[in-house]
């Protein structure tokens, strides 16, 4: 991010713009919604300038800009579209203190203009770094759209009736008020009319004053296999209402990115075979935070049922009396066959699939080997990597054919993603050479359609 968003306060402050043409009324327009005085330095403005200047939203001094103009001014607009007399007055502008933007040219300004949805007090700024001027216009337009014109008086009632609620304690009951208020209450009163907000308003704070404290919950959550457009709409409300989110390692940081800014965030990655947290630690800090009465998420990789070590979190909470509900997720084989163009079950091939571990709390993980080795089995082997040879070993020993395909796909459906095709005979060998460092999950039984996964394969040729 080479530009940081920031909303300036602007009442009483002085901004100033050198310029009176096309470029100057673009701006104008917008600045023209804020509560600054502005400045326009024009020798010729535009007839629409003058008139501005006549109702006296702005003034105007019909000359060139010079030294001294900005002094004690905010902000600087250079718009004269003329690229010498832009660097002069920018250069003047500069010295004399204020942050200067330079209209059409991103590497000489120290600030860009956003587009911006305005709902006043609500407002929305969209900015692209000046890459992309017409998808920021394009997202506007889609704002523009789904908000209500209502949204603004909303606003303005509850940010008069802020100093009131100062009555609710800090924190999740004041949140749960304010969520109430403009997602609940607050638009049932504007569909009668605007007078009925503030009668509803005093009513809705007095019941939360009456409210007993919520309680403390758990909510396990399926993260999905990384991208966060594979979140489902459910998880995504509970990060946005949690107040510790207790997370998994291969959670990827898009998704982190989901949670409150307050939320408090607590990283208790496991690895197999590597450093990680004990189950202990986990359980214990679960029953810590909601015994607080803090809304947790515990935040699971794909989908928190499958390989989850759920139920001793479960039991853990339980055991405290502490309430918790499951939010399933996309779990990362359901990601990974749809990266290869292929389905988990298919009429005359195989009738079931099957889940594996390929490591457990005790090491490599049995299965029924000879029931697998059949023809025709499918199975999405989680945690395979490092217990590939022993997999290839079990399997070959119980007499599977060694020119079965296996797939492996690291690091499904996210924008890194590598898919290796090979075959049980070769499988060890080739994942070791690929040197796979993401979470990986192993298909054995299924080989990808080649269309689907041109742009991500690894050539076995090149890594040789």
């Amino acid at each position: 991010m080479d530009h940081f968003p920031i909303f300036l306060a602007t009442t009483g402050r002085r901004i100033v713009l050198s310029g009176g043409g096309d470029a100057a009324l673009a701006k104008l327009r917008l600045l023209m919604k804020s509560t600054a005085r502005l400045t326009v330095f024009a020798p010729t403005p535009a007839a629409e300038i003058v008139t501005w200047a006549a109702t006296g939203k702005l003034t105007l001094i019909r000359r060139a800009f010079d030294h001294g103009d900005t002094i004690c001014a905010a902000l600087f607009y250079a718009a004269n579209e003329d690229a010498a007399e832009d660097k002069r007055t920018a250069a003047i502008a500069r010295a004399e203190g204020a942050l200067v933007n330079i209209v059409d040219n991103l590497e000489d300004s120290a600030f860009i203009t956003p587009a911006i949805v305005d709902r006043d007090p609500v407002t929305i700024a969209i900015g692209t770094e000046g890459a992309a001027p017409v998808l920021a216009r394009a997202i506007k337009a889609d704002l523009e759209e789904r908000l209500p014109a209502s949204l603004g008086t909303l606003a303005r009632i509850g940010k008069a009736f802020r100093a009131a609620s100062y009555a609710l304690p800090l924190g999740r009951a004041r949140r749960d008020f304010w969520r109430d208020y403009y997602f609940n209450t607050g638009p049932k009163a504007m569909n009668e009319s605007e007078e009925q907000v503030q009668p509803a308003l005093d009513a809705l704070l007095e019941t939360h004053l009456n409210k007993t404290a919520r309680a403390g919950h758990v909510a396990f959550v399926g993260g999905g296999p990384g991208d966060p457009e594979l979140l489902t709409l459910k998880a995504r409300r509970a990060l946005d209402e949690a107040d510790v989110v207790i997370y998994d390692r291969l959670i990827s940081s898009e998704i982190l990115e989901l949670a409150r800014r307050e939320a408090v965030m607590i990283d208790v990655g496991k690895e197999g075979f590597g450093p990680s947290t004990s189950q202990e630690t986990i359980n214990d800090l679960l029953v810590e935070h909601a015994s607080t009465g803090a809304q947790v998420v515990r935040l699971k990789s794909g989908d928190a049922t499958v390989f989850g070590r759920l139920d001793e979190e479960i039991d853990a909470v339980d055991a405290h009396q502490i309430g918790w509900h499951i939010v399933p997720g996309i779990t990362s084989a359901s990601a990974a066959v749809a990266s290869i163009g292929q389905s988990l079950t298919r009429r005359g091939r195989n009738a079931s699939v099957r889940f594996l571990t390929g490591h457990d709390m005790k090491g490599f993980a049995d299965h029924d080997w000879a029931q697998l080795a059949r023809k025709n089995e499918v199975a999405a082997i989680y945690m395979g990597k490092k217990s590939a040879r022993f997999v290839q070993g079990r399997l070959l020993m119980h007499g599977a054919d060694r020119a079965t395909p296996v797939t492996v796909i690291e690091n499904a459906s996210r924008a890194d993603q590598r898919i290796l095709e090979t075959t049980l005979d070769h499988m060890a060998d080739d994942i070791s050479s690929a040197a796979l460092s993401g979470p990986a999950l192993t298909f054995y039984g299924l080989a990808p359609r080649a269309a689907a996964t041109a742009a991500t394969d690894i050539k076995l040729e090149e890594m040789a």
